[in-house]
């Protein structure tokens, strides 16, 4: 009986120690091997193939700072996880050349240096907000956090925001918005920093466009992505095929018949434009200097171009219901003004395509004196989208016409503002035929071995029927300097406007085939707790939660119990 006694605990520690060394050994192993499985239903935590081949490809160390920790609500702690989640896989595929860091601002030295150190942040480009937190003693703190990183790669800084801010969707919405768009975010400047060689983007100059400190804001944020220049066509051929892209931002007079063939060719071997036209003048100082200005057709020579490529701007003005409110000086007295605020119905807020990744989950584009803008031709080689229109409670107005800051004093008649998303920009792709098919075009071209080109290789352009949505406004500094202000937001009330993110979107979605755009069309289910449910059946889930982990721990132990009996009782006979 000893005997037996003694050969089952011998065998007892010998099984413990067999079992510990499987143990220990499948650890190793597993800790060698990377495996992950996505058991979620919209593959959140799965990266997309054109994510991990710019991941793969990082040659140097690359280091991210998070600036999204503390104290804060729970959705963005919510989204504080979501990121994590995410620089967490970076870090795996990237073979560990990707670390990050979560920092707290609010824990940096003594009010001095944390102002210091904001100013700091928001100098590199990150946009801080304020929140409010419970105090130690139950009230309410507001507090400045910056949601953002910065991605320091190769001795370059480059910022990123995370936190969408769209003004027509709820704070969870938002937050949601922010958690689907952080693969892009992530990749796309990710992408850009290792990139070895940068895409280059030009401005047209000599028919009047717009000057370089009026698109000062929208070059500043390019230049993350593009090499930005400025220059004259002067009708050379092959001037343009160094560029990714052009864009030709409000021009005031005619194009050349040289310059057109110029752009036309360009675009013939797969180059990419942004058309930024006003087919109607309006001029805006005078405007504001007399408080009317007269608008008049304008054609720029670019009329058939742009009809032969599916798209003709109308030379019509929009005017919405849905629109910007502006600023205005008014008499009150004989000597006395006063400043009012007012809908301005020539300034439409242009509403995005949800469906498109150019303008998915983007604010409201600010417009002004925008032109519609129609799809022509049946040519099925030419996709079209559109991509801005009107709200449903617009019309147009057709010059020649007088427009006067006096019309704000009467209520407009609603039942004439019947037009419903009035097409503002328009999305070509595909295949396009020459504007100079069929023409003589000796006179353009001083080499006589050259071969004009009558169809394009597959590209795109957007044809967008209003220069001031690239245009941002200008400040004189104390200095007596000019100083650009935000594309972003309404410099007088602070609304958030959809411009800047627009444009960027805009030349990534042309320029770059490396598939990332496709991510802003990734969509996260929010799946929100249902509170009247939470709120009618709050005793039962919480006896739920209380008493099944209770019960299931004393059903364990009786089954063990019984087992330990059953096997040691047999054991004894």
């Amino acid at each position: 009986m000893k005997e037996a006694k003694d050969n089952i605990k011998f065998n007892s520690y010998k099984n413990f120690i067999i079992n510990v060394f499987i143990i220990l050994a499948v650890a190793i192993v597993l800790s060698r091997i990377q495996f992950r499985v996505d058991l979620t239903e919209d593959n959140r935590y799965t990266l997309s193939d054109a994510t991990k081949k710019i991941v793969q490809n990082i040659d140097e160390d690359l280091y991210v700072q998070v600036f999204l920790d503390g104290d804060m609500p729970i959705a963005l702690k919510r989204m504080k996880r979501s990121v994590k989640d995410m620089l967490d896989e970076f870090k795996i595929i990237s073979k560990r050349k990707i670390d990050y860091e979560f920092i707290n601002p609010l824990e940096v030295g003594d009010a001095e240096q944390r102002d210091a150190y904001f100013m700091s942040l928001y100098n590199k480009g990150l946009n801080p907000i304020n929140i409010q937190v419970n105090d130690e003693e139950g009230g309410k703190t507001t507090k400045m956090i910056f949601p953002g990183m910065l991605i320091n790669y190769n001795g370059a800084e480059v910022p990123i925001n995370i936190l969408s801010n769209n003004w027509l969707s709820s704070y969870e919405e938002n937050i949601q918005h922010s958690i689907e768009g952080l693969e892009y975010e992530l990749a796309q400047t990710i992408s850009t920093v290792t990139s070895d060689s940068i895409y280059k983007v030009a401005f047209i100059e000599g028919e009047g466009e717009l000057y370089d400190i009026e698109v000062a804001d929208i070059s500043y944020s390019l230049s993350r992505y593009f090499t930005i220049d400025r220059g004259v066509i002067g009708g050379k051929i092959g001037v343009l095929d160094d560029y990714s892209a052009i864009i030709i931002a409000k021009p005031e007079f005619e194009f050349t018949e040289q310059d057109k063939f110029v752009i036309d060719q360009y675009l013939m071997n797969g180059g990419k434009a942004v058309w930024l036209i006003d087919e109607v003048h309006v001029s805006s100082d005078t405007l504001a200097a007399q408080g009317e200005t007269l608008a008049m057709y304008q054609p720029l020579n670019i009329e058939d171009m742009l009809f032969r490529y599916g798209a003709r701007i109308n030379p019509e003005i929009i005017q919405d219901l849905e629109c910007q409110v502006i600023r205005l000086s008014v008499f009150t007295s004989a000597e006395q003004q006063q400043m009012i605020s007012t809908s301005w119905i020539y300034n439409p807020m242009l509403v995005p395509s949800p469906n498109h990744p150019i303008t998915r989950h983007i604010n409201r584009i600010r417009g002004e004196f925008a032109n519609s803008v129609d799809t022509v031709g049946l040519d099925p080689a030419i996709k079209k989208t559109i991509l801005l229109t009107s709200s449903t409670t617009a019309k147009t107005v057709t010059p020649p016409m007088m427009i006067r800051y006096s019309e704000t004093e009467n209520l407009p008649d609603e039942s004439q503002y019947a037009k419903s998303n009035i097409p503002v920009a328009i999305l070509l792709e595909g295949v396009f035929p020459s504007a100079y098919k069929n023409r003589m075009t000796s006179q353009y071209v001083d080499d006589p071995s050259y071969k004009v080109l009558t169809e394009s290789v597959p590209t795109k352009m957007i044809v967008i029927g209003d220069g001031d949505i690239i245009r941002n406004d200008v400040e004189v500094t104390s200095s007596g300097g000019l100083s650009p202000l935000s594309l972003s937001q309404d410099n007088n009330t602070g609304e958030p406007y959809g411009n800047r993110d627009f444009l960027v979107n805009s030349i990534n979605y042309l320029v770059n085939d490396n598939g990332l755009m496709d991510l802003r069309s990734r969509e996260v289910k929010l799946r929100l707790l249902d509170k009247a449910k939470i709120r009618n059946e709050k005793l039962k889930w919480q006896l739920i939660n209380v008493i099944c982990p209770i019960l299931i721990v004393v059903l364990a132990g009786i089954i063990y119990n019984y087992l330990r009996r059953l096997k040691w009782g047999k054991a004894n006979q």
